[in-house]
């Protein structure tokens, strides 16, 4: 792959349970700038850009060197979906492929970023979804997914599970605008692979709580 490589961040600044969740300290820096950070720090982006309506974080962006795509009044409700914003950003951007990084997921780190940017970049992939391997017995609706009643396994012998993170993501400009204009879904369209990242990645900032968990696993020594 040799075009361009973009990272957006979106950030909204309505939230439900933490108000101004993108602007909340994380041990004395906002969400998002944590989040921008980390991306150059990585080191593996042409471009950086923060996805908002808000003027607020627009000012931290520019702060931080990122450039700003001001988004739609209409796609920064609860009601808009991942669909909607990333297509209006595709759309307004040219590039080959687009990295979307949460700040939300403030314990993703900069080298975890780096290698699946570096892993959509060597394999053939439309969209790359970050995950965690959960290697334990799971149910769904009261079935066996990975496992079987009928014996006791080891949990070290199990296939892993593939749980989704969304703490970044990739995707193909082209053959994610492709599915939207035949109207279907894009998040998922392609060639789609997975990227384990580590067990802290995808621990996500809804609450104060969330917010005070990750603060002190980043006093333990996590990178930022």
């Amino acid at each position: 792959m040799s075009g361009k490589l973009i990272a957006m961040i979106p950030a909204r600044l309505g939230s439900q349970r933490l108000k101004k969740k993108n602007l909340a300290l994380l041990n004395g820096s906002p969400l998002i700038a944590h989040a921008i950070r980390k991306c150059f720090s990585a080191g593996c982006f042409d471009e950086v850009w923060v996805n908002s309506e808000s003027d607020e974080i627009a000012e931290v962006a520019r702060l931080e060197g990122a450039k700003f795509h001001s988004r739609p009044e209409e796609l920064a409700n609860n009601v808009a979906t991942s669909e909607d914003f990333v297509g209006e950003f595709f759309r307004a951007h040219e590039c080959e492929a687009m990295f979307q990084v949460h700040s939300i997921a403030p314990l993703l780190t900069a080298s975890e970023v780096a290698g699946f940017v570096e892993a959509y970049r060597s394999a053939d992939h439309d969209v790359l979804l970050s995950c965690i391997h959960d290697q334990i017995e799971v149910a769904y609706d009261g079935r066996p997914v990975n496992f079987t009643f009928a014996e006791k396994t080891n949990s070290q012998d199990l296939k892993p599970l593939q749980r989704i993170t969304w703490s970044i993501t990739g995707w193909r400009r082209s053959v994610f605008l492709g599915a939207l204009d035949q109207g279907e879904t894009a998040t998922y369209h392609g060639r789609v692979g997975f990227y384990p990242v580590g067990p802290t990645a995808g621990h996500v900032i809804k609450t104060q709580m969330d917010l005070d968990i990750a603060a002190a696993l980043l006093n333990l020594g996590l990178e930022a």
